[in-house]
């Protein structure tokens, strides 16, 4: 694939550390893998597994929106089954709902992979509100300007929006934020192209270096005070931006699609050995694992 209008940090740390590649043959200390087996959003094994699916209020998002756990779902797709994330509105904050999906906080270096369905439009409904399509981790925010705050993004913005007029990937690395008044501290680059359909997505966490890629290509590498100082969740949601949306009532509803996640703790795995590694787990009919230490 052929990525245009890619801003990408570069740097001689960014270098040295493209070529420390673990081994393809040596075995991680610790994986999580998810193919997204559930029979829904109540199904048991979910939180037995350490997911929660959001319910109630709060941001990001629409203010007065809602997350849903009945805008979640698994259902059959491209000969398999996914994690579908919905969001849905009639262009007021009453009637917007939102999803979001994460697992415990106890990730940090490693390799962050997963199989994305971007979406450029609703499956029903006018088309045109700026919705906030992700895969992402994050640490919690325990006051404004927490030095110890961390977040790495993938966010796909079919409509634009954040000061794009175009469909948009960002790639975001936090070191903190202030919610109020806003006041942001990260660095991002951009993919400004259309993304409808599958993606492969994979961030590489080590050595003081976050390297994002999409569909095996290098597209941000970011560092220095943004690196990731403390364990974060793994989480994927799908909302949309305050004053984003269309003014029209009529329901609208798009939808995000996750195939699967995997994590390599401390070890930087490339993305095609990535999607080997996914491929053994299911000749080998695992749809989970999860050796990942808690901590």
């Amino acid at each position: 694939m052929r990525i245009p209008a890619i801003l990408v940090a570069t740097s001689a740390a960014a270098v040295l550390f493209a070529g420390a590649v673990t081994p393809a043959d040596a075995a991680p200390t610790a994986e999580l893998f998810d193919d997204f087996s559930y029979s829904g959003p109540g199904d048991p094994l979910l939180a037995q597994r350490s997911w929660t699916v959001r319910t109630g209020g709060g941001g990001p998002g629409v203010p007065g929106a809602v997350w849903s756990s009945d805008h979640v779902s698994f259902p059959a797709a491209d000969g398999g089954q996914v994690m579908e994330l919905k969001a849905s509105t009639e262009g007021a904050s009453g009637t917007t709902v939102q999803s979001e999906v994460s697992h415990q906080r106890k990730f940090a270096e490693g390799t962050y992979a997963a199989r994305v369905r971007f979406a450029d439009a609703p499956v029903s409904g006018p088309d045109g509100d700026q919705t906030v399509q992700t895969f992402f981790t994050i640490t919690p925010l325990d006051a404004p300007m927490d030095p110890d705050y961390g977040e790495l993004d993938f966010e796909y913005l079919p409509n634009g929006g954040w000061g794009e007029t175009g469909p948009t990937l960002f790639m975001t690395t936090w070191e903190t934020y202030q919610p109020d008044p806003w006041i942001a501290d990260n660095v991002h680059g951009t993919v400004s192209a259309s993304l409808d359909g599958w993606h492969d997505l994979v961030i590489q966490v080590s050595g003081g270096r976050a390297v994002y890629y999409l569909d095996g290509t290098e597209v941000a590498d970011h560092g220095d005070e943004y690196y990731p100082e403390t364990p974060m969740s793994i989480s994927f949601n799908h909302w949309f931006i305050a004053g984003g949306l269309v003014a029209d009532q009529m329901p609208r509803d798009y939808r995000e699609q996750v195939d699967y996640v995997y994590f390599a703790k401390d070890e930087v795995v490339p993305p095609a050995e990535v999607t080997a590694r996914v491929q053994q787990f299911r000749a080998e009919s695992v749809a989970w694992v999860d050796t990942v230490p808690a901590g």
